[in-house]
């Protein structure tokens, strides 16, 4: 540190002598070497007020003092910016994983939406974060049957993106499995149960449509209730099908229901982000959607998903505060 401290003490008199671009230089040079010596920079005022003493034996007490009182700032100062820099480099760290986590979640938890003649089919799902925490899955493995499991996590981030692929897992497993929704919610059950954490608990509605009988079996464990629209009637259904979370206990048995679809009827199954802008006013978030349903019938399904967010969306201090997710069947 004392030939530190007499080399800037040299470079500092003679800045000070002559001022000139060199000097300035020269200074900026050995600033450099400290940053390489890894020099505090309280250490760095340390000798600047070293030199000052020496090239003005005179300094007045105050000012030697300042100098001190500088010192224990800059010791605060360079305690808060490294732990400033160790936030944002955990920051970057958390933001890659995020976006890896992201990456991996998009390619595991890919669905393809059916396309079929005799059931016109339509999905849109908007995360709130980079992590979905809905998750929409569709399973149509021959010309008769098609089924749909519409999936809503307790809980955000990496915890509900992991306990998503136990879901995807489960689903896959039951592929050739019956198509039943009880059978399929109980297994799936089982599996979330043993395998995630009891802080976390999964709602779905799973629905399989008989293309041959037009016939709409469906399920649910705790998930928002479907809407069922029956054209002759001109009248809308919930479908209520009492069911306990998945997760919550092992044991547990899920009824079923079935309706048959004519022509013009449709479902339409959500997750509670779709219906959570109750702060507008005495709004029921059903009867919105089931009004905003029906007045774009005349669209394809797919349509009717993407106008029912884009009008939601554009209500008056509309803020979406959950995952948003649609998928219509239309006979």
């Amino acid at each position: 540190m004392k030939e530190l401290q007499t080399q800037y003490q040299k470079i500092l008199s003679d800045f000070l002598a002559n001022q000139t671009e060199r000097n300035l230089y020269i200074g900026q040079n050995f600033i450099r070497q400290l940053i390489q010596k890894k020099v505090a920079p309280e250490e760095v005022i340390n000798i600047h007020k070293y030199a000052i003493e020496q090239i003005y034996p005179d300094l007045p007490e105050d000012i030697s003092h300042s100098y001190d009182f500088l010192i224990e700032i800059m010791v605060h100062f360079g305690l808060t910016l490294k732990e400033h820099q160790s936030l944002l480099e955990q920051q970057e760290e958390l933001r890659m994983e995020m976006n890896v986590a992201t990456k991996i979640q998009n390619m595991i938890l890919r669905t393809t939406v059916p396309m079929l003649d005799q059931i016109d089919i339509g999905m849109l799902s908007v995360p709130i974060r980079k992590m979905n925490g809905d998750y929409v899955h569709f399973l149509n493995n021959n010309d008769s049957v098609v089924s749909v499991a519409v999936t809503d996590v307790v809980g955000k981030g990496v915890p509900a993106a992991l306990c998503m692929s136990m879901v995807k897992y489960g689903l896959d497993t039951l592929e050739y499995a019956t198509k039943d929704p009880s059978y399929i919610l109980e297994v799936l059950n089982r599996i979330i149960e043993k395998s995630v954490d009891d802080s976390m608990f999964v709602s779905m509605f799973y629905g399989t449509y008989n293309i041959k009988e037009s016939k709409f079996t469906y399920g649910s464990a705790g998930h928002e209730p479907a809407i069922y629209y029956n054209a002759r009637k001109n009248t809308f259904f919930d479908l209520e099908s009492k069911g306990l979370l998945l997760g919550v206990m092992p044991e547990v048995t899920y009824p079923q229901y079935d309706i048959h679809l004519e022509d013009n009827d449709f479902i339409v199954m959500i997750t509670d982000g779709v219906t959570d802008f109750r702060k507008q006013g005495e709004l029921d978030p059903r009867d919105v959607i089931k009004n905003l349903a029906l007045s774009c019938n005349h669209l394809s399904a797919q349509k009717m998903c993407e106008e029912m967010y884009t009008y939601l969306k554009n209500l008056p201090d509309f803020e979406l505060e959950d995952d948003f997710t649609v998928v219509i069947f239309k006979k």
